[in-house]
């Protein structure tokens, strides 16, 4: 037998062994990034009216979830009033997955150190568009810096799956308070 057709031979025999060995992913879908991207991210020291936003999800009572570190946060309530001057978090986000969205969470981060929390709940399909503005805790400023950024901690799918960010930011102990 001539070599070339010897080393052909060996080379299919080991091709198939190995491919047999390697298993194959069927209709998986693997999110190496975040579900959601953030197209804005404008933190405010009182309320400031900003164009095409409207207020966030906020239920009629306290607003409480369990967060992605583990703890209870509570959300505040938004309010347009000229008089509020509680904090407040003007987010402008993407659902940049195929399936539609029940639930985000965004977490404002200033100094690499997460400061606040907002929860957004509603059907979020994919390429739409939202636009919120959320209450924050009267404890978030001073920020102490002008660079901020948004990035998502948690997202829930319709069908009930969680993605949760494999890299949550840093907590600040004022976080909770």
């Amino acid at each position: 037998m001539h070599p070339s057709r010897a080393m052909a031979g060996l080379c299919a025999t080991v091709c198939c062994f190995t491919s047999a060995l390697v298993p194959r992913a069927v209709n998986a879908i693997v999110v190496t990034s975040a579900p959601v991207r953030v197209n804005r991210c404008e933190p405010q020291p009182g309320y400031t009216y900003v164009s095409g936003f409207s207020p966030g999800y906020y239920p009629a009572r306290p607003y409480y979830w369990g967060d992605p570190y583990g703890h209870l946060y509570h959300q505040y309530p938004f309010s347009a009033s000229v008089q509020t001057t509680n904090p407040t978090l003007a987010i402008d986000y993407v659902n940049t997955t195929p399936k539609a969205l029940r639930e985000i969470e965004v977490g404002l981060v200033a100094r690499g150190i997460l400061v606040a929390e907002v929860r957004d709940v509603g059907t979020f399909s994919h390429g739409a568009e939202i636009k919120h503005v959320f209450g924050l805790h009267p404890n978030v400023y001073p920020l102490g810096t002008s660079i901020t950024q948004c990035v998502p901690l948690r997202a829930t799918y319709q069908d009930g799956t969680v993605w949760t960010s494999p890299h949550l930011p840093k907590l600040s102990p004022t976080v909770y308070e």
